[in-house]
């Protein structure tokens, strides 16, 4: 085995996909690429997300907080990887890579179109905000686009280069531990 410095440590262990956050300030939308995020409990559904002050929607989330959590499809990535390139403070993102949105029911953040999946968000604890930019999310509603021909996502693995999604491995029939989950 070959040791790499620990810093590292996020391109073996990124759990989820590649996502794009939306967030709205007075009217005026705005979206990032995020890769540091996790579930942290079932129900209700809680998500931890890394956003930071270098992040033109990391005020807006504090200031309003809500956002939504939009899941990508390959298709998407080039756009996921442009979006993540430039502030929203300087160009709107939505026109600029004709992301298509939709209103979400229970917060001001646009839902993605676009996407395989939108998750209506509200903050719920900013313990750990000031510390480590860590924000604990919970899920509100969650939006599926089932009319997405390509389902695959993708993995930020560090330096520009991802992981993509490939087939499913059903194993339910082994998971006796865990069936009373939805």
């Amino acid at each position: 085995m070959k040791e790499i410095s620990a810093t590292q440590t996020y391109r073996v262990l990124e759990p989820g996909p590649i996502v794009m956050v939306t967030t709205s300030d007075k009217g005026k939308p705005n979206v990032m690429t995020m890769g540091f995020h996790m579930m942290i409990q079932h129900a209700p559904p809680l998500i931890g997300c890394v956003i930071g002050p270098w992040d033109h929607s990391y005020e807006t989330l504090k200031d309003t907080g809500e956002c939504v959590i939009a899941v990508p499809g390959l298709d998407l990535a080039e756009t996921v990887v442009d979006v993540g390139n430039c502030s929203g403070d300087r160009v709107d993102k939505f026109q600029r890579f004709g992301l298509k949105t939709r209103k979400a029911k229970d917060v001001s953040a646009p839902l993605i179109a676009d996407c395989l999946a939108n998750i209506e968000c509200e903050v719920i604890d900013r313990r750990n905000v000031e510390p480590y930019n860590l924000f604990i999310l919970e899920a509100k509603r969650l939006w599926v686009n089932e009319g997405r021909k390509e389902r695959r996502t993708l993995h930020h693995r560090g330096d520009g280069s991802f992981t993509v999604d490939g087939g499913t491995l059903d194993l339910k029939d082994r998971m006796v531990k865990w069936r009373h989950l939805p």
